[in-house]
């Protein structure tokens, strides 16, 4: 059975070598300081390993049960959300007045890769509440606020997001499910929607879900949507649960992967909603859900990657295979371990290098959305807007990728389901289709936030990158030479395919979004460029402090030169791909594929 051992010692180094998190500036931050924030690692990586990734295996073959409307989950879980209820993890980073603990989001996010890579079916109930309260605290009234946040960032009631219907995905303005409003404020909300993970199980008294709807007489499309909260339990007065609404889950899907999560089919048949925010602006409170769970879900590609590449170095150092061309590693064998062949090696440098350099993305995206947050820094806002695509997208595509490196490295063994690899390739997948499939994060990426605010957010990306060359060129020539230069070199590209797409977009469109996905990962390795860039000046002026680990921080800058030297180099490709513009893509007729 696959192992997971959490990565605190990298999350520190981290934080507090490559971001500084003690010194930026942001409210909240001054307190984390190493001891703390390695208290909190450790003891969440301690649940991930002991509680969590145990039940891994045990969701994925049990699944969940449906039986005369009732979800039950697999055996095991419900003890286990206990325990993370009573260690408060659910509310790390809610505001306190609420039950709380008021961490930054940096703080959150490091804790759940741990618990997303040990066990992403069973993590994703707590991560959907997350979501939803986020929506509720934003948009949310007073006396909203009070009734729901208190129980949901305990979790004592979970959360769920309601958008897709049978007929109605990407594009909602085709939705159907209706709104009819009621004398005393209160709207009956009536219509099916589909993919609804979480929507039903046996872990909480009480499970509210945020659906969209059309207010009967509002206007047409996208513009008419409205958010509505529609508790499976009606929510008295004084607080105590109150009569079943009318929604009820119809059946669970049987799915690829992420078997522990209960994806339903929910109907609404004339069910009590609460507006949430204004009338026919649900969208803008649904990307509050949504913009944070797109987050979620690029780190859910990072912790299966991650996951998947632990147990792939633990059997390429084991499994014996072939000798090496160079001489015997392993004489009095009869061969030599997977890991002393180059191909076996570059499989997992890719997934290393990927790993580490996805899992500083990820924080450093976090430190954004705390400095937008906790500073009202709107400029931060605006990056993380321009980020998120590239942060989901690429981040899925790649760690999804891994997974099947991963997998790979197993041979043979990797098909076969008692090895456990096969089950990070088939949980990975979905991170690649929900919260926006990555083909709709390439064109969001393309086609608005390059141009947001008169592309003010992706020239201060450029000029940062720009910045962080300039001020630490001709300090150290391997720094120089190994990360800086293969960095300007990938930003160059970068800049390259968006002069191409101010150039030839506006002429034909389709020359800009037929290289969209070139682009969205494009971006995402100049994003791991900077990251490594930074990670490798971090461990060298480590090493020349000296620092005591040295192995650690020699590691990292071999990583880092890997990275820049084999993978980022993939810039000039995808330039090369957008530049040759649509022609070729739009060339057949519908009939000839």
């Amino acid at each position: 059975m696959p192992s997971y051992i959490a990565p605190t010692k990298d999350m520190q180094f981290i934080l507090h070598d490559v971001l500084n998190i003690t010194d930026a500036g942001i409210p909240g931050y001054d307190d984390l300081e190493p001891d703390f924030t390695s208290a909190i690692l450790e003891e969440a990586g301690k649940i991930s390993s002991e509680v969590l990734q145990p039940l891994n295996v045990v969701g994925d073959t049990e699944g969940c049960t449906f039986e005369n409307g009732v979800v039950r989950t697999p055996a095991g879980f419900r003890d286990a959300f206990e325990q993370m209820k009573e260690g408060g993890w659910p509310g790390l980073d809610m505001p306190e007045e609420y039950g709380g603990q008021n961490m930054p989001y940096v703080i959150g996010t490091a804790v759940g890769e741990m618990f997303s890579a040990s066990n992403q079916a069973f993590t994703m109930y707590q991560g959907l509440t997350h979501g939803a309260a986020s929506a509720i605290l934003a948009h949310g009234s007073d006396a909203q606020k009070d009734t729901y946040l208190p129980n949901m960032v305990a979790c004592e009631w979970t959360g769920t997001m309601n958008l897709t219907e049978p007929h109605c995905g990407t594009d909602l303005g085709l939705m159907r499910t209706k709104a009819e409003p009621q004398d005393d404020g209160s709207y009956k909300i009536t219509g099916q929607k589909i993919f609804i993970s979480a929507g039903e199980h046996d872990m909480a008294d009480n499970i509210i879900h945020l659906v969209l709807a059309k207010i009967t007489g509002g206007p047409e499309g996208i513009k008419g949507v409205s958010l509505f909260i529609v508790p499976k339990f009606l929510v008295n007065e004084d607080g105590s649960l109150g009569a079943r609404n009318g929604v009820a889950c119809g059946k669970i899907e049987e799915k690829m992967g992420i078997h522990g999560n209960s994806t339903c089919v929910m109907n609404y048949d004339g069910a009590t909603g609460y507006l949430l925010g204004e009338e026919h602006k649900g969208m803008r409170a649904m990307f509050t859900m949504m913009n944070e769970a797109r987050l979620g879900v690029g780190m859910q590609g990072l912790a299966q990657a991650d996951a998947a590449y632990q147990n792939a170095v633990e059997y390429a150092k084991d499994r014996l295979q072939g000798r090496d061309v160079t001489g015997a590693k392993n004489p009095d064998g009869p061969a030599d371990p997977l890991i002393v062949h180059p191909d076996i090696r570059r499989s997992l440098m890719d997934q290393k290098s990927f790993a580490e350099g996805a899992r500083a993305f990820i924080l450093w995206g976090a430190t954004m959305i705390d400095r937008a947050h906790r500073a009202g820094d709107k400029d931060a806002d605006g990056l993380i807007s321009l980020l998120t695509p590239v942060i989901k997208g690429f981040l899925t595509d790649e760690g999804y990728d891994m997974t099947i490196q991963a997998q790979q490295v197993y041979g043979g063994h990797g098909y076969i389901e008692e090895w456990g690899m096969s089950q990070f390739t088939r949980d990975a997948r979905i991170a690649m289709i929900y919260e926006g499939a990555n083909g709709v994060q390439a064109l969001d990426l393309v086609g608005r936030k390059l141009a947001q605010d008169g592309g003010k957010h992706v020239m201060a990306f450029f000029e940062m990158v720009k910045s962080y060359i300039k001020e630490n060129s001709g300090q150290n020539d391997d720094l120089d030479r190994d990360f800086l230069e293969p960095l300007k070199a990938a930003s160059k590209d970068l800049q390259a395919a968006g002069m191409y797409f101010m150039q030839n977009g506006m002429k034909n469109p389709n020359n800009a979004l037929a290289g969209s996905t070139d682009f969205m990962h494009m971006f995402g390795h100049v994003c791991l460029g900077l990251m490594w860039a930074k990670m490798g000046k971090a461990a060298m002026d480590a090493l020349a402090a000296g620092a005591s680990d040295a192995s650690f921080y020699e590691t990292k800058i071999a990583t880092g030169r890997y990275y820049m030297a084999r993978r980022l180099p993939a810039t000039a490709m995808h330039l090369s791909r957008i530049q040759s513009g649509a022609d070729t893509v739009m060339a057949l007729d519908a009939a000839n594929f």
